[in-house]
């Protein structure tokens, strides 16, 4: 059923109520601002894919390549905003309530641990990769402590000191892909257009460093390229859901770092080789991680129209 509704409010000013897929969803009145966002964002882009691609690896200059490159959509957002003369409320400032971002925290170490078990019960990976156990001990500077005491040290480190670190990078991605970018496609397209779509343009915006830098696990450029956006269009599933229905941006940058930090910090490299298949299975550019994102967004989708309503009640 269609419903207009005259707002005042600084967050939601210029929208109005519309009917869409998956239910009523909020709609611009004026034009979005998608491609002069897109065009700066891959411009700014541009600059660190090329200085990666020369360095060869994301390591260049200490990372701090890789991290200008995942703050380019959120300055991009940031100057969007400004260039229309527009605040930037619309990008979901506002913390919320403190379930949605314990869920974003918790939700990718659930299905990261769910899909490495998988990988080390049938013998895709080996459990407990003996170098990564070694030097977890010398780097926190407990070489004679047990194994299991500096593994549990060095993971609880890792899920709070390192979250800061980690909230600091994915933050920038976040504000210009969840932010800005998916609320005004799920206006245009609903919740599962402008989630797959909104997932489409992020995994093509990793391309350049997958393809010709060393963002990958070793595997076929098409087996990672495959993989990859399959976990990229689950990702985007999962945080555009979070983004509507807690209202706030918050809760899609907690995701997008306990991801990264869990599976790229964790989960592999405490997996051990066994052999030329273990590759084919691991991390993001495996097959095993991406499948179990894909079922656990399902789950998400199932429940898409919570989100939407959400949305709604937030204008009302």
């Amino acid at each position: 059923m269609k419903r207009s509704l005259a707002l005042a409010s600084s967050d939601t000013a210029g929208y109005a109520y519309g009917s869409g897929i998956g239910g009523d969803i909020m709609v611009r009145k004026d034009r979005s601002g998608i491609g002069l966002f897109l065009l700066l964002a891959f411009a700014l882009s541009s600059v660190f894919y090329a200085l990666i691609i020369a360095t060869g690896h994301l390591g260049g200059a200490k990372g701090m390549y890789v991290t200008g490159l995942m703050w380019c959509p959120g300055i991009a957002a940031l100057l969007t905003c400004r260039l229309r003369g527009e605040g930037p409320a619309r990008l979901g400032w506002r913390w919320g309530e403190w379930r949605w971002p314990w869920l974003a925290y918790l939700v990718p170490l659930g299905y990261a641990a769910v899909a490495y078990v998988v990988i080390w019960c049938t013998g895709l990976g080996g459990f407990g990769n003996t170098e990564f156990l070694s030097s977890m001990g010398k780097a926190l500077g407990w070489t004679g402590a047990p194994v299991w005491l500096s593994s549990a040290g060095y993971f609880v480190l890792l899920g709070t000191v390192g979250m800061v670190r980690s909230l600091s990078t994915a933050l920038g991605e976040e504000i210009g892909w969840r932010g800005f970018l998916a609320p005004v496609l799920v206006t245009r397209l609903g919740f599962t257009g402008g989630a797959l779509v909104t997932g489409a343009i992020w995994g093509a915006w990793h391309l350049p460093i997958l393809l010709f830098a060393d963002y990958n696990a070793g595997t076929p450029w098409w087996f990672a390229i495959s993989c990859f956006m399959v976990l990229v269009l689950s990702s985007s599933v999962m945080m555009t859901w979070l983004r509507l229905r807690s209202g706030s941006l918050w809760p899609a940058v907690v995701m997008h770092a306990s991801h990264n930090l869990f599976i790229q910090s964790f989960f592999t490299p405490m997996t051990e080789s066994r052999g030329s298949i273990t590759p084919y299975a691991i991390d993001e550019f495996g097959f095993v991680v991406p499948l179990v994102m894909a079922t656990v967004a399902v789950m998400f989708w199932m429940k898409r129209d919570a989100a939407v309503r959400s949305t709604a009640a937030a204008l009302s």
